[in-house]
């Protein structure tokens, strides 16, 4: 019955969201409140709750100081040669956008927190998306895929559960699935491309700023009507509506304001690139960029823990780049909406985790799914795992399944003679799709800095992100790697 349950809780879950019946915040409390009544266990789910929210209060609390901490840097101007490199290589054309959206958040990856690459990834590339009006849930799709694939490396999480959970060496988990993952890497940036390609097709011609790139729409030969001053440019075919201009957010077409005139929504958009901004420090900029380079190695060297870690960090930026603390609460209060929006939805995930964990409905399912191979798929344990880790991670979180059903998965391939670093490796494949769980929190970062609805977001990315999982498991079972 727990079994039963469990996926049924799940499967409720995300129609709701899909189909924006409920917020993902009273989704994930509403939900598994009533089905942990419905099991019997309603007078526990006070103790459930205050379970889960002790174990994801450090995620709470890291996220709350790396958005102030990285909101600051933003406002100071840290990341500003960063936005116009990107700018640079991207100029107007949706392809090189779409490439630019995963190269930057396959490289700030590198640092091992999610967080941290979606904060950086959509601030440099929001204003842009929006001034062209390409689609939002591209740049979160691409973005939480790529990065999806480098949380493998071995202080990223995942792969240090893994030699955990198994007493294995995270290099010897690691290093053989390189060329696996590579391969996955080279999936994400050809996906980029195809969507961009898809994106351009859909806007017509665009310019931005002097830049004007060609494309593939139907009339490409018809005689172009081309508005210059807003940025981005459609051609007659572009939209139904006429030629687009880089006004709000929305996808008609707007006018363009006269030489002199207010600026639109695109250019307020792209206040970050302002180099005129009252928060700018020019004269901080070394010490700035020192700071985050010694706090991101902290953070790889595990120094300490990475909540104690934003947290001074964030102090520390506060203080010296804003004395005075009325410019400290100005600059605190600026980002506190995407503080308490991220914070509440890993505090109403703590209720979700809590109540399927507490309830024993994660165990009963893992143990039914294990129960359910066949024996002729014993001696293939590795490839099981691999097909299991894509759905698996993605209804759970990394430590439940990790610690709960990689020993089980494990033990099941001993009795077939299969290594326990194979069944480890394999493990590892379904990450691409686990970044866009809503388990994650770092997940609500993306979709609330980038301004999409979770469920927009879900539904545009699971297929894409599923199917590069598929791509490093075949590249995993081509290299003889699993």
């Amino acid at each position: 019955m727990l079994t039963i349950l469990g996926f049924v809780m799940i499967a409720t879950f995300l129609v709701l969201i899909m189909m924006k019946k409920m917020s993902p915040m009273a989704a994930l409390v509403l939900i598994p409140a009533l089905f942990c009544v419905l099991v019997g266990q309603g007078a526990h789910l006070g103790d459930y709750v205050l379970k889960g929210i002790g174990d994801l209060a450090p995620t709470a609390a890291m996220l709350m100081f790396a958005i102030i901490y990285f909101g600051v840097m933003i406002d100071v101007g840290l990341f500003d040669p960063v936005v116009r490199g990107i700018l640079k290589f991207c100029k107007a054309d949706p392809v090189r956008v779409v490439v630019g959206t995963a190269l930057l958040a396959a490289i700030v990856s590198l640092d091992g927190d999610g967080s941290t690459t979606f904060m950086i990834t959509v601030s440099a590339l929001y204003p842009l998306y929006k001034r062209l009006k390409m689609s939002l849930v591209v740049m979160t799709g691409v973005a939480a895929t790529a990065n999806g694939v480098m949380n493998t490396l071995p202080w990223g999480g995942p792969t240090a559960r893994a030699a955990t959970a198994l007493k294995l060496d995270a290099g010897d988990i690691f290093v053989p699935m390189i060329p696996a993952l590579a391969v996955g890497l080279v999936a994400v940036f050809a996906l980029a491309y195809v969507l961009g390609r898809r994106e351009r097709k859909r806007l017509g011609v665009l310019t931005l700023g002097d830049t004007r790139v060609a494309t593939e729409a139907a009339d490409e030969r018809e005689s172009e009507q081309v508005l210059v001053g807003a940025g981005a440019v459609g051609t007659g075919s572009a939209t139904a509506g006429g030629p687009r201009t880089s006004g709000g957010a929305g996808t008609g077409s707007g006018a363009t304001p006269s030489a002199g005139g207010p600026q639109d929504e695109g250019d307020a958009d792209l206040q970050v690139l302002d180099p005129h901004r009252a928060t700018l420090r020019p004269k901080l900029y070394w010490f700035n960029a020192a700071l985050t380079v010694a706090l991101l190695t902290l953070l790889i060297l595990q120094a300490l823990p990475i909540p104690v870690l934003f947290l001074l960090g964030a102090a520390l930026a506060l203080t010296v780049n804003f004395p005075h603390m009325k410019d400290q609460k100005a600059r605190v209060a600026a980002h506190a909406e995407n503080v308490l929006n991220v914070s509440g939805m890993v505090f109403a995930a703590a209720v979700f985790t809590g109540v399927l964990t507490g309830t024993g409905m994660v165990e009963h399912m893992a143990r039914w799914l294990v129960s359910g191979i066949p024996d002729a798929l014993g001696p293939h344990m590795g490839l099981v795992t691999g097909v299991l880790s894509i759905p698996l991670t993605y209804f759970m979180s990394n430590d439940g399944f990790y610690f709960g059903i990689v020993p089980i998965l494990a033990e099941a391939g001993a009795a077939h003679g299969v290594a326990p670093i194979e069944i480890a490796r394999a493990s590892l494949v379904g990450q691409a799709l686990h970044m866009s769980s809503p388990l994650v929190p770092a997940v609500y970062v993306l979709v609330g800095m980038a301004k999409v609805e979770f469920g927009d977001h879900t539904k545009f990315t699971v297929k894409w992100a599923a199917l590069t999982s598929l791509v490093v498991l075949g590249a995993g079972l081509l290299f003889g790697i699993l």
